[in-house]
């Protein structure tokens, strides 16, 4: 398995025409929730692949088996994402985390929003390499802080698809993620320190 930073075609046949990545295009943390209300499956396409030629670095991170794209990580500074921002689980944090990335010496923050793991591939090493990958596309874009906002299964193990898109606590913490917050049941804020 191999990863890189995502280019827009192949992102484009990953989420594919059906299932939930053909109707997000990854881009409710992207919108405030009037705006998310408002949009259609082909303008968040659209806002998605504008991501793309906006000339920044990419929106995320993908990972390749024989050449065909089999996962997606969702990877920009936190700022990008205005239902991070808003968020309880961001709120219940508390002023050090919510309010900025620590003592203001480490540099910004980058949030991890969502995996997207084709199926077959699930359960078999896709989102730790996404993860990885995702750090250190944060790093080498001047990441100080890479923040993540995993679903711990084992207070709601009743948890399915639409919830673990954020990627699991264990996912995280075997990355090296610190556990920042786990003031909401059952989903933490996780972040790696990468600049100290």
């Amino acid at each position: 398995m191999t990863t890189a930073p995502a280019a827009w075609p192949d992102v484009e046949r990953l989420f594919g025409v059906r299932g939930e990545p053909s109707r997000c295009w990854c881009r409710f943390f992207a919108l405030t929730g009037a705006a998310w209300n408002a949009s259609t499956p082909a303008d968040r396409k659209g806002q998605l692949r504008a991501r793309f030629d906006a000339g920044g670095p990419a929106p995320g991170v993908l990972a390749f088996r024989g050449g065909v794209p089999v996962g997606w990580c969702a990877v920009e500074p936190r700022d990008c994402y205005p239902r991070i921002l808003r968020s309880q689980v961001l709120k219940a944090a508390g002023p050090a985390v919510h309010g900025g990335a620590g003592d203001g010496t480490e540099g910004p923050v980058w949030s991890v929003t969502c995996f997207v793991v084709a199926p077959g591939h699930r359960r078999s090493g896709v989102a730790g390499a996404l993860l990885r990958a995702a750090v250190g596309h944060a790093v080498a874009h001047g990441a100080g802080i890479v923040e993540g906002y995993p679903v711990d299964p084992g207070v709601r193990p009743k948890a399915g698809p639409s919830d673990l898109y954020h990627g699991t606590l264990k996912l995280f913490l075997d990355a090296g993620f610190e556990q920042a917050s786990d003031a909401v049941p059952g989903r933490a804020v996780v972040r790696l320190f990468v600049r100290r």
